[in-house]
């Protein structure tokens, strides 16, 4: 059970990260085999997902003062267009960061808009929460 939970909580963690990786199967065959408390995956799928997006926030921190050099992977006007979507959506957003492809921006751009991580981290943790709650709720249907 303690190999499958920290398996759960790596995948977990990455696929919140900007590497392209989904743990939403994981939670899922671990809740069809039984082979650890639900309540043990829910958590650990929660919180090593979250930290994955505290590196997000990181790194919109600290790598922004890169955005001129050539291989920066966003274009000056994409960021600009990411913040001001920032701007006029705010922290709330965040609550929507356990989506596919937009969920990692929304971590990254938090951190360049210099968002508070206390309240970052709420946020996410509520979201991604909810997100593997309805996770566990539809493979306990399939039971």
């Amino acid at each position: 059970m303690v190999f499958e939970l920290a398996s759960l909580a790596a995948v977990a963690f990455l696929s919140a990260t900007l590497i392209p990786l989904g743990s939403e199967a994981v939670v899922v065959a671990m809740v069809l085999d039984n082979s650890a408390p639900m309540l043990a995956v829910f958590g650990v799928a929660s919180v090593a997902n979250t930290l994955g997006a505290c590196v997000n926030w990181w790194l919109g921190q600290h790598l922004l003062v890169y955005q001129h050099k050539r291989w920066f992977p966003v274009k000056a006007r994409e960021l600009a267009r990411a913040q001001t979507w920032f701007q006029r959506y705010g922290m709330w957003s965040l609550l929507f960061a356990w989506m596919p492809l937009v969920g990692d921006g929304i971590t990254v751009v938090a951190g360049i808009m210099k968002a508070r991580f206390a309240a970052f981290v709420v946020l996410t943790l509520i979201g991604k929460s909810a997100r593997y709650a309805a996770v566990i709720a539809l493979a306990v249907q399939k039971l």
